[in-house]
């Protein structure tokens, strides 16, 4: 068993008219920035927002008519189960969804609105797919697997076939590896429709399932963590999605934490768009390992946007505070009156917003006829920071940032 180019665009044909056909487009920030030529391709525009409804409504759209009576159900962290569900419903499919616990709410709550039923239960998807795989069997359902299916492997092919229609001279594709189904269909219509493109396959550092196969070894003894990227969290990479990717694969990268939240903050400063952790991989990618890209043309994928409102403001939030555009600065003086207001002034003339005040009397490492400040401010950026710890030294009060 095997995936197909005919498979790719048999489901091309099946999904014409039933699903966004997505743009990609040149950054020419995103550009200037990596030092690659950077083509967005942006499924988080689908309705949806992620590019898991390609594969989901492959599979359903072949399913026989008594197959659609029993209903399906999956296991999913999120976009599979959206798509699914939505997809279901358009179609009158019953569909169950086994979520894991940590799945981000904005998940479960558009997973119920359209209509599916939600079971929550385990700690990540192999725990959520062992409860799925049960109630399969104890309510007579079709169970439609994430990423380990040829029908929905051939429904993800097809955001390759599009972007190589749109910009035939891509020279790598950095696609994000969870259980590999994104992957296996994008590098199957890729390496046909151009054998000597660059397929460089993605992963969080903590979760590397492809990268510990292809090195022999445990992976549920390599993986494990609370990572951003909790579409891509999978401890064991497809079986099926793994022979089809191995061959065609070129390179596989493990991504570290902070090249997830750069990229999501850069899409949303940038492109103005709304991306996820894992949808954010590709970008991840090109900022952890510049070198690797540099002056070619690189074709990535926003797989989704599904992010929690709260990390979403979390992660742009700790972007300020690494760019060193939000930092607190800790200011110890004499106790006499004015002193806040002294401080206060030169931060204030020197054009910065004063988030936050501090006040502390009574730590022991500071004089007892002294005070300590802790100052939250919001500069232009680090240069700027840089000159108004100057300023206030040169006023006698020299911080140090903590």
């Amino acid at each position: 068993m095997t995936l197909a180019f005919d498979d790719i665009l048999a489901a091309k044909e099946r999904l014409q008219g039933h699903i966004e056909r997505t743009p990609c487009r040149r950054s020419r920030t995103l550009s200037e920035i990596t030092g690659a030529e950077v083509w967005v391709k942006f499924e988080n525009l689908q309705f949806t927002a992620a590019y898991k409804e390609r594969g989901a409504l492959n599979k359903l759209l072949q399913l026989t008519e008594a197959e659609k009576k029993r209903g399906v159900i999956a296991a999913s962290a999120g976009n599979h189960s959206q798509g699914l569900a939505y997809h279901a419903a358009r179609l009158g499919i019953p569909v169950t969804i086994v979520m894991p616990k940590q799945t981000p709410f904005v998940k479960v709550q558009q997973t119920r609105a359209h209509g599916a039923e939600v079971v929550i239960d385990g700690e990540g998807y192999d725990e959520a797919s062992a409860t799925a795989m049960r109630l399969r069997e104890e309510r007579d359902l079709v169970f439609v697997h994430p990423f380990n299916d040829l029908d929905v492997m051939a429904g993800q092919g097809t955001v390759a076939l599009e972007m190589l229609e749109d910009v035939p001279d891509l020279e790598i594709l950095p696609i994000p590896i969870g259980g590999g189904g994104l992957i296996a269909g994008m590098a199957t219509a890729a390496k046909h429709l151009k054998p000597g493109i660059k397929i460089v396959g993605l992963e969080p550092a903590m979760y590397p399932s492809f990268t510990a196969r292809m090195r022999g070894v445990n992976a549920g003894v390599t993986t494990g963590g609370s990572t951003i990227a909790e579409g891509i969290a999978v401890k064991q990479v497809g079986d099926l999605s793994y022979s089809v990717v191995r061959p065609l694969v070129d390179e596989v990268l493990l991504i570290e934490e902070p090249f997830f939240e750069r990229a999501v903050a850069l899409y949303c400063n940038v492109e103005k768009t709304v991306v996820e952790g894992a949808g954010a991989g590709a970008l991840a990618a090109l900022l952890a390992f510049p070198e690797k890209f540099r002056g070619k043309s690189c074709g990535l994928v926003i797989t989704g946007g599904n992010i929690d409102t709260r990390l979403l403001a979390s992660v742009l939030t700790r972007e300020l505070v690494r760019e060193q555009r939000i930092v607190s600065l800790r200011i110890i003086g004499d106790d006499r009156p004015g002193l806040l207001g002294t401080v206060s002034a030169i931060i204030g003339q020197m054009g910065a917003n004063i988030i936050e005040v501090a006040h502390n009397r009574l730590a022991l490492d500071v004089p007892a006829k002294g005070a300590e400040f802790d100052i939250l401010i919001e500069t232009r950026d680090a240069r700027h920071t840089q000159e108004i710890i100057d300023a206030l030294r040169e006023a006698g009060y020299p911080p140090r940032a903590v």
